[in-house]
């Protein structure tokens, strides 16, 4: 595969099981709060349990996705991409049954655990998928068609949600469980398998983690390191992916900034919605219409300024400034006045839903194709240990300051604080240096170095 027309099969899978995922978030704040708290706007108990679940969503994340990144290196990224797509399946067809307070907390059960390899497991292994199937010159045009399938499969399921009543959505002939089945099925209908077997004339495909009983180490400066490959077991050491996320400058900044996105992309879900549910009286219909916008934003975003401006200005200046972009929307919705003020501040997305695809980009040209796998689902993994300690500390801002026990009368400040995480990591995006094409690899004496 050479050509982003080859990868039109992976492109529906992406649409049929994003479509899945987004049918339901704008319904279910209102929700938790009726099956939870009747006939009220601020819900306390509904607060915490979704920073509960988002805590354990990440910390499952953090654990699953580099190993399914690590496994599609092994044996496939069809064979895996299946996990996460059919294990969405599940907690819709629970919630389509009923609503009521049982259902809800088999709901929330259900879905903490599937949540864990299906939220960010379809777009690693995705990506993973198209990195490897394309040539590097290529790659971000790839990875940016991906996040832009993803965002036009959240329009259309928010879209859904937004002109579908409630109970029509979680009926049960439920919309999300079956776009989820037909995407399981069609991937293992048409998808093709990427090779997963190593070209022994190609530097650049050998695998960093090799097969060898030399341990890992490293050295350099600044701009390279050397490691010494080590074994490449099934079961991915710990050590290992330090290893790997350490073995350029370039790859541990995207750690950091990685981390950094997770923190901001974490407080600007369940605490924004609840915020907006609290202090502006948001309800299903209004979510869906915020969702709507971002999502326009992000499609559009990625699928046509992505492709064009990363070759102009490079994936690192782009990342810069998608990084402000997100921590001036965050301040904008924090001082939110009126109901229409976040539909404008939520224009922001075109450019700052560009932070993911660009990182993705600098972080695969950092490996060969047969460890893309391990790569995106080590930051993918890193991010999510941002999701973790989010709602710990989100959560308890946002309930503080719609209260009245705030300590000053600031309600967004919570939202102010995840925009703080967005323009923190601006910082070390503008550290990150990019040297030519096919130039950060270098196999040398049975080791390997990059170029960052």
């Amino acid at each position: 595969m050479d050509k982003l027309a080859d990868l039109k099969h992976l492109f529906v899978t992406v649409f049929l099981a994003n479509f899945a995922l987004n049918v339901i978030p704008p319904a279910i704040t209102d929700i938790a709060v009726g099956a939870l708290c009747p006939a009220q706007d601020e819900c306390s108990l509904a607060i915490y349990l979704s920073g509960f679940q988002q805590a354990i969503l990440g910390l499952g994340s953090m654990l699953m996705l580099p190993l399914l990144g690590h496994l599609s290196d092994i044996y496939g990224r069809k064979a895996l991409l299946t996990v996460p797509v059919a294990a969405a399946i599940v907690p819709s067809v629970i919630l389509a049954i009923g609503r009521s307070t049982n259902y809800f907390y088999a709901y929330y059960a259900i879905k903490t655990f599937t949540g864990m390899v299906s939220d960010n497991g379809i777009e690693c292994l995705s990506v993973a998928y198209a990195a490897a199937s394309i040539s590097e010159e290529k790659r971000v045009s790839a990875i940016g068609a991906v996040a832009g399938i993803g965002s036009v499969a959240s329009l259309s399921g928010t879209m859904a949600a937004r002109f579908l009543s409630t109970a029509h959505i979680l009926s049960s002939v439920n919309v999300a469980a079956i776009s989820s089945m037909v995407a399981a099925i069609y991937m293992k209908t048409f998808l093709e398998e990427t090779s997963n077997h190593f070209r022994s004339d190609d530097a650049l495909n050998q695998p960093i983690l090799g097969e060898s009983s030399a341990e890992c180490s490293q050295s350099g400066s600044n701009d390279s390191s050397k490691i010494v490959p080590q074994s490449f077991k099934k079961v991915l050491p710990l050590k290992d992916i330090f290893c790997l996320l350490r073995s350029s400058v370039t790859l541990s900044l995207a750690t950091v900034i990685a981390f950094l996105n997770g923190l901001g992309e974490g407080g600007g879900q369940t605490p924004f919605l609840y915020f907006l549910k609290a202090r502006l009286q948001y309800n299903k219909d209004n979510f869906a219409v915020l969702m709507l916008i971002g999502y326009s934003g992000a499609a559009i975003g990625q699928l046509f300024l992505m492709p064009r401006l990363a070759p102009i200005i490079g994936e690192e200046a782009v990342l810069s400034l998608a990084l402000i972009a997100g921590f001036i929307n965050m301040l904008i919705d924090s001082i939110a006045w009126a109901v229409w003020v976040p539909y404008v501040a939520n224009l922001l997305p075109i450019i700052a839903f560009l932070t993911r695809p660009a990182l993705q980009s600098i972080v695969s040209k950092q490996v060969g194709p047969n460890e893309q796998g391990i790569a995106q689902g080590c930051i993918a993994g890193i991010s999510s240990f941002g999701n973790i300690l989010s709602p710990l500390i989100y959560t308890p801002l946002t309930d503080l300051f719609l209260s009245e026990r705030a300590p000053f009368n600031y309600p967004g400040f919570n939202l102010f604080c995840v925009g703080l995480a967005w323009l923190i990591a601006f910082i070390p995006s503008m550290m990150i240096q990019f040297g030519p094409h096919n130039s950060r690899l270098k196999i040398r004496d049975g080791g390997c170095s990059w170029n960052a």
